[in-house]
C-alpha cells in the first residue's frame, strides 16, 4: 500500500531543506567577507600573543589579576595581546595589555548571552565575528603563542584546537602555555595516565604543553622561544 505523503510533513520538509540550500550558497560571500576583514586588520598588529580563559572569572579574583598582571608583562616584552574580546579573563588580558600601552586586539563574537566588548580593547582593533570557526583562525594565524588560563568549554576547544594543529603539522610549533597548576592538575593527568598510557597521543605530544603558574613564568618561556625562532604569522 503507498502511503499518502502528509504536504506538512516529508514533502514540506524536503522544499525548505531545498530553499536553505539556496540560502547557504550565499552565506559563503558573507563568511569569505569575515575572513577577508579579519586578515586586513589582523595583519596590521604585530607580534601578540592570544590569551584564553573564563567569561565569567570577576575582577579582584585570582585569576583575573593573574591574567592582567600576565598581559601588562607580555607587553612590556613587546607583544601584543589578542583575547576574545568579551569579560571575565578576555577582560583581564586586554586590560594588562592597555595598561603598559601594548596593541590589545578583541575579537568579538554575537552569542545570546556572556558576550559584550569590554573597555580595554583598541579601537582599531576592535574586530566583530558570526562565526566561531572564522574568528579561531585569527586567533591561531597572527599569535606567537597562547596562554591558557582557566575556563571552559570554549577555553579548551581554543586550546585542543591549537594543539591539533601543531600535531599534525598544520601549523608550525609555538607556545602553548597553560597557567595554574591547581586547577590544570587533574586534566594533565589524565593526558599523562590515560592518554599517553593507552598510546592514544605519543609522549612527545606532552611536551607541547607547558603548566605554570606566573607571570613571569609565561614571558620567560616565550622569550627563550623566540630566541631561538622567528617571529612570523602561523601560516
Amino acid at each position: 500500500m503507498i502511503q499518502e505523503i502528509n504536504p506538512m510533513g516529508t514533502a514540506h520538509n524536503l522544499k525548505d531543506w531545498k530553499e536553505k540550500r539556496m540560502v547557504d550558497t550565499w552565506q559563503i560571500f558573507k563568511i569569505i567577507a569575515e575572513f577577508v576583514e579579519g586578515f586586513e586588520r589582523m595583519s596590521k598588529t604585530g607580534p601578540c600573543v592570544s590569551i584564553f580563559g573564563s567569561a565569567r572569572a570577576k575582577a579582584g579574583q585570582p585569576y583575573y589579576e593573574l591574567g592582567v598582571e600576565i598581559s601588562r608583562k607580555l607587553g612590556e616584552h613587546g607583544y601584543g595581546v589578542i583575547t576574545g574580546g568579551g569579560p571575565g579573563i578576555m577582560e583581564a588580558g586586554n586590560k594588562g595589555a592597555f595598561e603598559s600601552g601594548a596593541t590589545s586586539v578583541g575579537l568579538n563574537i554575537k552569542l545570546p548571552f556572556e558576550q559584550h566588548h569590554n573597555p580595554y580593547i583598541d579601537s582599531a582593533h576592535n574586530i566583530n565575528f558570526d562565526y566561531f570557526f572564522v574568528r579561531k583562525v585569527m586567533f591561531v594565524k597572527y599569535a606567537q603563542g597562547f596562554v591558557v588560563l582557566p575556563g571552559g568549554f570554549g577555553t579548551l576547544d581554543e586550546m585542543f584546537e591549537a594543539l591539533t594543529l601543531i600535531q599534525t603539522h598544520k601549523i608550525r610549533k609555538f607556545p602553548i602555555i597553560v597557567v595554574g597548576r591547581k586547577y590544570w592538575s587533574g586534566l594533565f593527568e589524565w593526558i599523562e595516565t590515560t592518554l599517553i598510557s593507552e598510546g592514544y597521543i605519543s609522549p612527545t605530544d606532552r611536551e607541547l604543553i607547558t603548566l605554570v603558574d606566573t607571570a613571569e613564568e609565561v614571558c620567560e618561556f616565550i622569550d627563550n622561544f623566540y630566541n631561538k625562532n622567528i617571529l612570523q604569522p602561523n601560516f
